[in-house]
């Protein structure tokens, strides 16, 4: 059967499973997952039908605890129902889980694994909300990637349905939840083909029903309880082999093997990585690629979580195995080793002890911290976890990608270190948040992805500010599957673009670019021009690199076009045009049906405005004839002013300049309290045009500077005599209230601050 495939993201492409096999969805919006719930209303508000013909009622609720009480209710009327969630929506969550998991209650939480708030708060991925649920009772199944949180959805859904226990599936947000990638579609016969109808009857019959009138959840004393929650013991011993029983039929429908446990690397690894999540990806491609250079490593990437299998873990390890690095995505302060640590000593110790083991003597087993709140985790990163354990006495607990100079946990690593296949092309854009630019890159993945026979992955990097801030785009495509779930490194990128020329000015957009890429740059400024309003930096970078350097006007084409400062339709024919990945009339072709899709809602007039600016892009493009020599009389301004505080200037001058990753434990306050006022140093200088004060228009009303977004507007009243050494050009008048006689009034805006 030839199978369709798709270029989606993961909350998509779980939310599109789970919405089939749902009839009622209670949902609530929080980052990352949020996404999810609105796939599930905008489906039902359009009346898509589930596997069985209904419009599953979607309902959303006031907190993440009323939707699990939904959940809980609906589940208890026999309703087959789901929720989506992360973070402290999750924890939110929790006495409910409680309930649903005591009474046996099949249903699938799909989570987008988020931090908790500990210090600070942080909206991006690892596993602290999944690990604070993990007594709930409920099952717990990891995903590693788009493909595979599709199919786990569909997997966790049967075996619950089997086993009675709910499954939590969970994935890790941001880094997979919002990952675009080309996938194979699970189709609706496929679906079907997994659900045995008769297990969804047994639910019928164990809802309550005033009809067949019982009690569920009574009131116990200690005489009781405890034998009550050991009463249900053996359902949990049998979920790992109905899961394993889920996947193997799973293979059969769609050709896509799963194990609860997977190991990847040599049959005689003397080293071993044990990870779950989309880390596993990057240790397991990493693992190859050592293996090839006569090294002996292996990974095994960890499916069910809970309960957790420990023959079936065993029997994955190879009987060389020496030195395994348990690798866990959270962190809990206190204890003597994270979750999953715990577990494989604790599993190991069982095996040896019973005799079941593959080995005779206790390998040396470490545990490791990584990627916390979605905290980079390279192949490198992975080298240096290898690395560590070939030592004669590795650490016992370390911690990968960050600079530890307090209790000197980490590990160093090569940033340099590459795995990078030369069959993929990798790309890199800079856009303002709110131009459009990753929605144009979503619609170029989807245009690569299934226009053509690559795959494809695209992956959005957001300042916390979103709108009006730095966007970063990576983008990945290649005749082979794509497995690399970290952002393009340093000197990695064949096509660099920057849709904001101001970015230049304080950015180091081009430590991207790899030697020979092609560089694209949205300017005010023409291709004979533009060379002397590059700062020194950015020129030495093109030439020492050997760019190819190509200029574009977007705003004047938009300008010209009708569509404002929208440029992410210049910007993305202008990336056709130059990358040569489709022929250039078939790329815009394709472009214009995208924009059809895009936009055609919102009336044909956008739509031809789209198509005007597609048609005027080649005409404004140009390559730029690069200098022998650096010839810029100026520097990349540093990220604040020089006279900015200390911490100010070393600490939040390199977050601000996407040059955190460097900063030493050592950098940060211990309990998360910073200086406040410190706004004031950032000058990002973004605005193509702000606003002109008319004094001859001016009431005073003070109406412009209350609704100032960004408080860039400020008026000023003051003595007569502060204008003694004012500039001729220095506007004022002359004050018209009542409180202060006979002072000046004046209006300004601070250009650095506006955001246009």
């Amino acid at each position: 059967m030839t199978k369709e495939m798709i270029t989606i993201d993961a909350n998509e492409a779980v939310s599109r499973v789970a919405y089939f096999l749902s009839e009622v969805v209670a949902i609530y919006p929080i980052t990352p997952s949020s996404t999810m719930g609105e796939h599930a209303d905008a489906w039902a508000a359009a009346g898509v039908k589930n596997l069985w013909g209904t419009v599953p009622s979607v309902v959303e609720m006031q907190s993440e605890g009323g939707a699990a009480g939904a959940v809980h209710g609906a589940l208890q009327a026999g309703a087959l129902t789901t929720t989506f969630t992360a973070s402290q929506g999750l924890l939110l969550m929790i006495p409910n889980m409680y309930k649903i998991a005591g009474e046996l209650t099949s249903t699938v939480f799909h989570v987008a694994a988020r931090t908790v708030a500990a210090h600070a708060l942080a909206i991006y991925g690892d596993h602290s909300d999944v690990m604070a649920a993990r007594q709930t009772g409920f099952a717990l199944l990891a995903s590693d990637s788009v493909q595979t949180a599709q199919d786990n959805a569909l997997i966790a859904n049967i075996a619950t349905l089997e086993s009675r226990i709910p499954f939590l599936h969970f994935f890790d947000g941001f880094r997979t939840s919002s990952e675009v990638a080309k996938i194979e579609q699970i189709s609706m016969d496929e679906i079907r083909a997994m659900v045995d109808e008769n297990k969804i009857y047994e639910i019928r019959e164990r809802a309550l029903n005033p009809e067949r009138p019982f009690i569920r959840g009574t009131s116990q004393n200690p005489d009781a309880y405890f034998q009550g929650r050991e009463a249900g013991n053996k359902y949990y011993e049998a979920v790992p082999a109905i899961v394993q029983k889920a996947m193997d039929q799973f293979a059969k429908v769609t050709g896509r093997t799963y194990h609860i446990f997977d190991y990847v690397g040599a049959a005689d690894a003397t080293e071993v990585i044990v990870i779950m999540g989309s880390g596993a990806e990057t240790a397991e491609e990493t693992a190859k690629y050592l293996n090839k250079q006569g090294r002996k490593t292996g990974v095994v990437n960890v499916r069910l979580y809970r309960p957790f299998d420990v023959a079936a873990f065993l029997k994955v390890l190879p009987a060389s195995v020496k030195k395994i690095a348990v690798m866990d995505r959270t962190k809990e302060s206190g204890s003597i080793g994270e979750p999953l640590f715990l577990d494989v000593v604790a599993a190991i110790n069982a095996g040896l002890a019973k005799g079941t083991a593959p080995f005779k003597a206790m390998p040396v087993v470490t545990g490791g911290r990584y990627g916390l709140s979605s905290k980079e985790f390279t192949p490198a990163m992975v080298k240096a976890i290898f690395d560590e354990l070939a030592k004669d006495a590795p650490k016992e607990h370390f911690t990968a990608g960050i600079i530890d100079d307090v209790t000197h946990t980490s590990l160093e690593f090569d940033p340099m270190f590459s795995i990078n296949s030369t069959e993929t092309k990798r790309c890199v854009f800079f856009g303002l948040g709110s131009d459009g630019t990753v929605g144009a890159n979503k619609n170029s993945i989807k245009i690569i992805g299934e226009e053509t026979n690559n795959y494809a992955q695209g992956y959005f990097y957001y300042d916390s500010k979103k709108s009006g801030s730095v966007t970063i785009s990576h983008l990945r495509f290649g005749p082979n599957p794509i497995r690399a779930p970290y952002l393009i490194g340093p000197n990695d990128a064949s096509f660099v673009a920057c849709h904001n020329f101001s970015f230049m000015e304080w950015l180091d957009i081009l430590k991207y670019a790899a030697p020979g890429a092609v560089f694209l740059l949205n300017s005010l400024y023409g291709p004979d021009e533009i060379w002397d309003h590059l700062p020194r930096e950015a020129q030495k970078d093109i030439i020492e690199k050997k760019l190819k350097f190509y200029v574009i006007d977007a705003y004047e084409v938009a300008a010209k076009t009708g569509m404002g400062s929208r440029v992410n339709t210049i910007m993305q024919t202008a990336f056709f045009a130059i990358s040569n990945i489709l022929p250039r009339d078939e790329a815009i072709a394709q472009i214009k049906h995208s924009i059809e899709k895009t936009y055609g809602k919102r009336g044909e007039a956008v739509v031809q405005k789209n198509y005007a600016a597609v048609d005027q892009t080649l005409a404004n493009l140009y390559e730029v004839k690069i200098p022998a020599a650096v010839t810029s009389s100026f520097s990349r301004r540093p990220a604040v002013p020089a006279e900015a505080p200390e911490f100010v200037r070393d600490v939040l001058g390199a977050m601000i300049a996407f040059e955190g990753e460097s900063l030493p434990v050592s950098a940060f306050p211990v309990d998360g309290t910073y200086p406040s006022a410190t706004t004031k140093w950032e000058k990002r200088n973004i605005a193509l045009e702000i606003p002109v004060w008319e004094p001859d228009l001016c009431i005073q009303c003070a109406k412009c500077a209350t609704v100032c977004p960004h408080a860039v507007i400020r008026e000023k009243v003051y003595d007569p005599s502060y204008l003694k050494d004012a500039p001729e050009t220095f506007k004022s008048i002359d004050a018209k209230f009542n409180e202060f006689p006979g002072n000046k009034f004046t209006i300004q805006v601070a250009p650095e601050d506006c955001t246009g």
